[in-house]
């Protein structure tokens, strides 16, 4: 069934469409000749941090670092094709004396985006949009948006349980699988040609002691061993997972070893395409356990991708998760994300009910088989 409207899609401006932080750190670097030269990864999360990354706070009140902004590297070829498909709004926080500098900017560089769809303020909660793309956690998190999304930035890693993407190509998938009937679609594809299948849920529903089952059952799968940073896996679901250290991760990441990363609890997770594809190559279904946004990033590579996400009574769910072997914080961290994680299931292309574990095999074999 399509929709009768048009999505309303609200972009934030500063590191989503123009480079802030990076803008802010090159120009420290060659204002104090830091040496080290102050990085990126220094800004792990908003806020003055008592480092010396505090000092790109001070290009924050120059009207002229407003006025050259780099445009990131795509945000025009996104706007054209978000514009295509969607509303788009800008919903931007800066400084009032800067906002008309500001809306210059945006009208030079942007020019389909028509100047009443753009808001300036940080109470982002009060635009009423469908889907909101930022890389504020607390914007996302507030965001009264059907869809809040984040960008994953090095001072929002922590977190947990929201709907997250890498790229602009991993937005505009998502989007499309918003407004799409996705279980139509995959409905329709040869049910014999080998995809992905990807086991969706929140911490606790099962979804690992789900796949392995799955792998029992049908010879048609095999299981796509993933990197982390999560030494605990080793523990909960070791043989679905490598640990990795971070250092380690990052470098796979910027080597472009993995091609879709997450971050889940504080840590991370990601696969290597070329994993996936030996799977494919072989005439057999890749199997995984990921969270949505992982899964989203799968099928912007991948031309089958099935999404299935795995839900539990609410009390067994619980229960599991404050049984494993994690600390009481990162209890608290997949606790807090799971009213989030539930809405995922809008967006998958099927639901199974691990409540009944031989019932959930069975379902998720006779819709793909």
């Amino acid at each position: 069934m399509n929709r009768k409207f048009r999505l309303s899609v609200a972009l934030d401006i500063d590191d989503v469409l123009m480079e802030c932080v990076p803008y802010a750190i090159r120009l420290a670097n060659e204002k104090y000749k830091f040496d080290p030269p102050l990085t990126i990864y220094e800004v792990d999360r908003w806020g003055t941090l008592g480092t010396r990354a505090d000092v790109i706070f001070e290009f924050f009140h120059d009207p002229e670092f407003f006025r050259t902004q780099p445009v990131i590297k795509g945000a025009k070829a996104l706007v054209k094709k978000l514009s295509k498909i969607a509303e788009v709004f800008v919903s931007t926080s800066v400084y009032p004396e800067y906002m008309g500098i500001r809306a210059q900017r945006i009208a030079e560089e942007f020019p389909e985006i028509p100047p009443d769809h753009i808001y300036m303020g940080s109470r982002k909660d009060k635009i009423d949009v469908d889907i909101l793309f930022d890389d504020g956690l607390h914007n996302v998190m507030r965001s009264n948006a059907d869809y809040p999304i984040l960008l994953r930035k090095p001072w929002n890693r922590e977190a947990t349980g929201v709907l997250a993407v890498n790229t602009y190509d991993e937005f505009l998938k998502l989007v499309e699988v918003i407004s799409e009937s996705y279980s139509i679609n995959a409905a329709a594809r040869d049910k014999n040609e080998p995809g992905v299948v990807v086991l969706v849920g929140p911490s606790g529903s099962g979804k690992i002691d789900l796949a392995k089952q799955l792998v029992k059952k049908s010879k048609k799968f095999e299981k796509l061993i993933s990197y982390t940073t999560d030494a605990s896996v080793g523990i909960q679901g070791g043989e679905w997972y490598h640990y990795i250290t971070v250092d380690a991760f990052r470098k796979m990441v910027e080597q472009g070893d993995i091609f879709e990363s997450t971050t889940y609890a504080g840590h991370s997770y990601g696969s290597c395409k070329s994993d996936v594809q030996r799977i494919l190559d072989s005439g057999k279904h890749v199997l995984t356990v990921m969270d949505i946004c992982g899964a989203m990033s799968l099928k912007t590579h991948f031309p089958k991708v099935t999404t299935i996400y795995v839900q539990r009574d609410r009390r067994k769910l619980l229960t599991s998760l404050l049984e494993k072997s994690l600390s009481t914080e990162e209890k608290v961290n997949r606790l807090m994300a799971l009213d989030s994680e539930m809405k995922n299931a809008d967006i998958c292309d099927y639901t199974v009910n691990m409540d009944d574990e031989k019932q959930a095999v069975k379902d998720i074999l006779k819709a793909l088989f």
